[in-house]
């Protein structure tokens, strides 16, 4: 019997008066890339959260490739790569200095290190660049730096929380040609999360819909469009399942965030 890359089954999570997570199920097959798709405060960033291990569920259970993310936390971190939503890199630090303290996060063997650095900064094409302080970066270059610091470890699974934020269509195009090359040659398992419903149909063999801390609906992009009916778009299908309005519980924050973000790489 296989194991999958992801499984999460009935996982509930609640900030105080907010059900972040309400019963969340869904798994993800070892080498596809897969989409959770919402609006904001719909769980999608706590459930990232919850399998990289940031934060530990109130109920149900995770497993990355097996591995309990309660019990196995270091196991499961070992195996995972992690961009977030919030910028991760350091604008007082050059490219290298960053790489390099993400060789020390996922504890990666000294002796590995110099070589692991040198190979993440030239799968992004930042070898020219690493001895810049970053804050000299354009946005579509932080982020390919912060896709490094993800892939230093080597990762069976890559976990993307709107990675293309902010950038312009140029930088967002060649984000995801690097992704799905990286998918290809390696067989890295990619999950991610994207406001964007043309980047959720071009890159997700499946998607969940998010709504309200629940899964509404789970399958290909044109599975979904074709249960709706014929010429439904994406943006169809995801106002179908979440609804016409964005929850507003747990929203400015997020749009915040959002916003601080994109600000930076602009």
């Amino acid at each position: 019997m296989s194991v999958q890359a992801v499984e999460c089954a009935e996982l509930r999570h609640r900030f105080g008066s907010v059900q972040a997570l309400d019963g969340v199920s869904f798994e993800v097959r070892e080498g596809e890339i897969f989409g959770l798709l919402g609006p904001n405060g719909a769980g999608k960033t706590t459930t990232m959260k919850v399998l990289v291990t940031l934060l530990r569920p109130q109920a149900g259970s995770a497993r990355v490739f097996g591995l309990d993310v309660r019990r196995q936390t270091m196991a499961v971190r070992r195996w995972i790569g992690y961009l977030p939503q919030q910028l991760s890199a350091d604008g007082a630090l050059s490219g290298y200095e960053n790489v390099w303290l993400f060789t020390r996060l996922y504890d990666v063997p000294r002796r590995e290190r110099q070589s692991r650095i040198a190979e993440v900064l030239s799968l992004m094409d930042l070898q020219e660049a690493a001895g810049r302080l970053v804050k000299t970066y354009s946005g579509g270059m932080v982020r390919r730096l912060e896709l490094a610091q993800a892939l230093v470890n080597r990762p069976r699974l890559l976990i993307l929380d709107e990675p293309s934020i902010g950038l312009d269509p140029v930088a967002r195009s060649d984000l995801w040609d690097r992704v799905r090359r990286l998918r290809s040659e390696t067989g890295m398992t990619v999950l991610l999360t994207t406001h964007y419903m043309d980047e959720a149909e071009q890159l997700c063999e499946r998607v969940a819909l998010m709504h309200r801390g629940r899964i509404a609906a789970i399958g290909a992009p044109e599975e979904l469009k074709a249960g709706l009916g014929p010429e439904t778009t994406m943006d169809q299908v995801f106002r179908h399942y979440t609804g016409s309005q964005i929850d507003q519980v747990g929203s400015i924050r997020d749009v915040r965030s959002a916003r601080r973000t994109a600000a930076r790489l602009g």
